[in-house]
């Protein structure tokens, strides 16, 4: 049998040697079905109050989710234990999306170095939500750098957080809550109320995650040859330059590991919306930062790696 560590470094390398398993049902768009179900019912049984229905939808969600996972581990152990560590690898592996993050915004880098703009911002449009189709190659950059710099979080290390704590029921509950905040966590008419639950949620799983993520940050830069003194300044001054109060710690960390700006004003669905500068535009953006950011990205998760493990350790003895 595989310990419990291993089987996450073992998840990882998965993950960065087959990027997002396309060939495997995944269970991410089984959480979002069921979210869809149960969005579904709640409304109809709890319409006079969509906070009270988003918020059981959530824990559904997550609960089961949580469940499902233990309940297979338990059942493929039973019937062999090569089974169950497999299907706990799989699980896990499922949870982590470095190598998509790296694909998709080497995608990006390929475009602009090549000089064609426009597929440059056709697949920056993939990874962002803002409106893409009258972006600069400046902004086109920006834009990747500042989506790799943001899912490093919930793409990467918070789901090794909770792997890492509460194993591969750990890992797959917190990708239920991000989907819950992905699908529902939006500030418009029909997801206000019904979203608040989702989107707080997130917010408190991704705390303690974020803060980590972004102390580690400064520290690959450093290791990596980047800014690790001025990553570790902007982080302290511009963290807060965010409407979420996660995202803006490992943006601004990433923003002074590059001595570049991010932020600004982006347009989303037609309307401008200005937003807090990131980060000292002592460089000008340009694709070479989106190779950059990446080397952050896989330096900072081997850091993240390295001391969470120790943890993992305490806990499998203890318990």
């Amino acid at each position: 049998m595989i310990p419990p560590v291993l089987q996450i470094y073992v998840a990882l390398l998965m993950d960065q040697l087959l990027g997002d398993p396309r060939w495997l049902p995944h269970p991410i768009q089984l959480i979002g079905w069921f979210a869809t179900v149960l969005e579904r019912f709640f409304r109809a049984v709890c319409s006079s109050s969509l906070r009270l229905a988003g918020i059981l939808t959530v824990t559904l969600m997550v609960g089961t989710t949580a469940g499902a996972v233990i309940c297979l581990l338990q059942v493929t152990t039973h019937v062999h234990p090569a089974l169950g560590t497999l299907c706990g690898i799989i699980i896990m592996y499922t949870s982590f999306a470095a190598r998509d993050l790296w694909k998709h915004s080497i995608a990006v880098y390929k475009a602009l170095n090549s000089g064609n703009l426009e597929d440059a911002r056709h697949k920056v449009g993939l990874i962002v939500g803002r409106n893409t189709t009258d972006l600069s190659e400046k902004e086109v950059a920006r834009a990747a750098v500042e989506s790799v710099a943001e899912n490093l979080v919930d793409g990467v290390t918070a789901p090794l957080f909770y792997a890492f704590l509460f194993g591969p029921a750990g890992a797959m509950a917190y990708k239920a809550i991000n989907t819950a905040d992905s699908m529902f966590g939006y500030k418009n008419a029909r997801y206000r109320d019904f979203g608040w639950a989702g989107a707080r949620l997130d917010d408190l799983a991704n705390f303690i995650p974020a803060r980590i993520t972004s102390f580690l940050i400064p520290v690959a830069a450093f290791l990596l040859g980047l800014n690790g003194r001025n990553s570790w300044r902007i982080l302290l001054r511009d963290r807060k330059n965010h409407a979420s109060p996660n995202s803006g710690h490992t943006e601004a960390a990433v923003a002074g590991a590059l001595e570049v700006q991010l932020g600004g004003s982006n347009i989303y669905f037609g309307k401008v919306v200005k937003k807090p500068t990131i980060g000292n535009d002592s460089q000008q953006i340009t694709p070479r930062h989106i190779l950059l950011t990446n080397r952050l990205m896989l330096a900072t998760t081997i850091l993240a790696t390295l001391i969470l493990t120790p943890f993992s350790i305490i806990i499998m003895c203890t318990s």
